[in-house]
């Protein structure tokens, strides 16, 4: 892997833990992380389809409460870069894109160990910050808060850049050592990580009002003639109906109670 190509991926990698904690340009996310590192090392097809799996599964990781989710920033970029390794070593890309999954989950696990290490960091900082607003120093607070930002990307960019100067013969070396069990095994594993990612989904946002469009995206998947931009435009539309049916179900609150059907209907699943 060349210098200039190594530079890149620190730097997406930079992006990455910048946007774990700002929400902005979503550069966190795998589908965008693995991407851009597939496209900076020459590989963007193989980056495309490990971002796509993985999103898969992180469309299940939200903070809820005081839930703290698996950290997709390190686990998008950990495991594109290993697929890097891989694919450059000679390894199959079927085989790369596999491997890269089945480490996904450990990597995102480390990621909030590193995570709770900058936040503690970043504490002081917070103290740092109301000294200045006690001073009146509108710069001060805006320096440190870029200086708290950037330790998220550092967090990042300091095991991508490691993982970059591992051999690659080492990779191919322990992808050869893996027994066909251990192999078969993580290609059945990652098959289901789209499956997992959707049932946390599901367990999240299961209501009564959720399930009926559930049941009918299944029969609507059915019908082989509709292509999934089809099935997105179905779905909107019928998100559009249901927010204006419910929106005059509230303008007629009055005409529910005097035996508006509508109403009532709404009223039960409310």
């Amino acid at each position: 892997m060349s210098v200039f190509t190594i530079i890149l991926i620190v730097i997406v990698a930079f992006l990455a833990g910048m946007e774990g904690i700002l929400d902005q340009w979503q550069f966190h996310q795998p589908l965008v992380a693995c991407t851009l590192i597939g496209l900076v090392s020459g590989h963007l097809e193989a980056g495309i389809i490990l971002g796509g799996t993985l999103q898969m599964m992180a469309l299940g990781w939200a903070n809820v409460g005081a839930a703290v989710a698996p950290d997709a920033a390190l686990a998008s970029v950990a495991s594109a870069i290993l697929m890097v390794l891989a694919l450059n070593s000679g390894a199959d890309q079927s085989q790369a894109i596999t491997t890269a999954i089945a480490v996904a989950v450990p990597l995102s696990v480390a990621g909030l160990f590193l995570t709770m290490i900058v936040r503690t960091i970043a504490i002081p900082i917070v103290h740092f910050m109301d000294a200045a607003a006690a001073r009146g120093d509108f710069f001060g607070i805006d320096v440190w808060s870029i200086v708290a930002i950037c330790l998220q990307g550092i967090r990042i960019a300091i095991p991508a850049a490691a993982l970059c100067f591992i051999p690659s013969d080492a990779v191919m070396g322990a992808l050869n050592m893996m027994p066909a069990w251990l192999n078969e095994g993580m290609t059945i594993g990652g098959g289901m990580v789209a499956a997992v990612g959707y049932a946390m989904v599901i367990n999240m946002m299961a209501t009564r009002e959720v399930w009926p469009f559930f049941a009918l995206g299944f029969c609507l998947a059915a019908i082989s003639e509709l292509t999934l931009i089809a099935l997105g435009v179905i779905g909107v539309c019928l998100a559009l109906i249901y927010l204006g049916l419910k929106d005059l179900a509230k303008q007629g609150g009055a005409a529910a109670g005097s035996g508006d059907p509508l109403g009532d209907i709404l009223d039960d699943y409310e």
